[in-house]
């Protein structure tokens, strides 16, 4: 559907007084010189996003991607307008999962449009904002592409912190006292790091070209607030390189545990085997019956043969406890 669709003029909201569904109206009041129209959909249909491509002239090829959606981060040139895909990412608690969505934007020289896919990514809050720095909008679409990039890439900050917290979580767990099973835990956050690697490094490449100004149709007076983001991205790069390492280290150290851990079981398992071993040995030779077995005619032969099993036992549980099997 079509979320908004307004027009800028000298970095302010002009009123047309039109329903927001009116594209043709709002788009045919920026005749002002610096005028441009922000349109705003989300999963618009067929016939929507014909109606936006027919009237803003837009690429066939960059409409097919933004309705069918699932591209890779990157910035395309189509004849005199840029065409622009970001992923969006949010966090789900519950589950440790990191949920995508895409958000497609069409650069003139006097529109944006941008085409949100799934539940997160909600450009409201980034309008809102922009429309309240004039300085900034007055940059004209080029201040849209900040705000979106902006935005995008503060919740890639936020899902950032969000799985520090997971990774710290984890390595509490597997240097703890009690047994636990964290490899399931840690495939799922390694998966999860491996999705947000996928939207972040690639965005780099667009961002880092708006931050130097060497991306044609995006006003070069605008670079250093891409710089701001491209500085945040790198930090948010950084971080998923740091949380792989960590969680691979964690993994190794918790593959070492098991391997302690069932080391000292089978130890504990050896000297139980020792316990019962010592007096099964020594009933086992005196219960052959043998015809001359002298200590089975003798008095004290049962409760000799006795002392020997408890003697035998009690010196192999002081051998084992010395050692630390038991």
């Amino acid at each position: 559907m079509i979320v908004d669709n307004a027009l800028y003029r000298s970095g302010i909201r002009v009123d047309c007084g039109t329903a927001v569904s009116d594209l043709s109206g709002v788009r045919s009041r920026a005749t002002d010189p610096g005028d441009f129209v922000w349109v705003g959909l989300h999963e618009p249909t067929v016939q929507e996003m014909r109606a936006v491509a027919e009237l803003y002239d837009l690429h066939p090829l960059a409409v097919e991607d933004a309705v069918t959606a699932h591209q890779r981060p990157k910035l395309e040139r189509y004849d005199d307008s840029l065409f622009l895909t970001l992923k969006t990412l949010w966090y789900v608690d519950e589950d440790d999962a990191v949920e995508t969505g895409e958000i497609n934007v069409f650069i003139g020289h006097d529109f944006v449009v941008t085409v949100r896919h799934g539940k997160g990514g909600a450009l409201h809050e980034a309008r809102v904002a922009l429309e309240g720095m004039e300085k900034v909008l007055a940059h004209g679409p080029s201040a849209v592409v900040y705000a979106v990039c902006d935005q995008v890439v503060d919740r890639y900050e936020a899902v950032a912190e969000e799985l520090v917290i997971d990774v710290d979580e984890v390595e509490t767990s597997v240097f703890g006292a009690q047994r636990t099973n964290d490899s399931e835990r840690v495939y799922i956050l390694k998966r999860e790091l491996a999705e947000m690697r996928r939207a972040v490094l690639p965005l780099r490449d667009p961002v880092g070209r708006f931050a130097s100004g060497a991306a044609r149709g995006i006003d070069p007076e605008a670079a250093p607030y891409f710089r701001d983001v491209a500085d945040h991205l790198a930090q948010v790069a950084d971080t998923i390189d740091d949380l792989a390492e960590l969680l691979n280290a964690a993994f190794q150290a918790h593959l070492a545990q098991i391997s302690i851990q069932q080391n000292d079981d089978m130890r504990k398992i050896s000297a139980a085997v020792g316990l019962v071993a010592a007096p099964t040995l020594i009933a086992g030779i005196y219960g052959m019956n043998f015809d001359h077995m002298p200590e089975l005619g003798w008095v004290v032969g049962y409760p000799l043969a006795l002392l020997l099993m408890a003697a035998s036992s009690l010196s192999v549980w002081i051998v084992a406890r010395r050692s630390g099997w038991l």
